[in-house]
């Protein structure tokens, strides 16, 4: 029975002296508080304890193959209409896919879709004519048109923003294959 309990007192001496080695580097903390989890350790040994198992170890989960998004599910365009009469914000998110969905300026979801594979065609080749890497920025009218729509487009690490009347050819395209902006289709 002494076996026994002079094994549990010395398991808790070591885990306090592992304990102290861990607080310790120059976190300012004194003998009598790297002393009492020895004493605390100690005093909540029983004579059958044993020391505590060590912890399990276990492998990081595998990663889940439907949450990493394949080439096909990420963005392919967005483009954001704001302004008009009304002054409502509108964007248009189409994936790799050709799913699409319309969300307003709270983005919330007003309609979705899917392209067919010839309306998707149709919009990548129109992505790649207006050549975003060369499109100036922004683009604004001059003199401005009060009332009218501003456009931004994502695609390809691109940004570009330019009033309707400023629009490049290309930009025009993008718009034309896209499913539009209106909330009822």
């Amino acid at each position: 029975m002494r076996a026994i309990r002079a094994g549990g007192v010395a398991a808790a001496v070591l885990l306090g002296v592992v304990l102290a080695g861990c607080g310790g580097g120059g976190s300012g903390g004194t003998p009598e508080a790297t002393a009492a989890p020895t004493a605390t350790a100690s005093a909540s040994a029983s004579p059958s304890a044993s020391a505590p198992p060590p912890p399990a170890t276990t492998a990081p989960p595998a990663p889940d193959p439907d949450a990493t998004p394949t080439p096909d599910a990420r963005t392919l365009v967005r483009v954001t209409r704001s302004g008009g009469f009304a002054g409502q914000t509108r964007t248009v998110v189409v994936n790799g896919a050709g799913s699409w969905t319309l969300l307003d300026g709270q983005a919330r979801d007003l309609r979705s879709g899917r392209l067919s594979p010839a309306a998707l065609e149709a919009l990548r080749t129109a992505l790649r004519e207006a050549d975003f890497a060369h499109l100036p920025r922004v683009a604004t009218a001059d003199p401005p048109v009060y009332d009218g729509f501003t456009y931004a487009f994502v695609h390809g690490g691109f940004e570009v923003a330019a009033d309707q009347t400023a629009l490049a050819p290309g930009l025009r395209k993008v718009l034309e294959a896209l499913p539009g902006f209106d909330a009822t289709g």
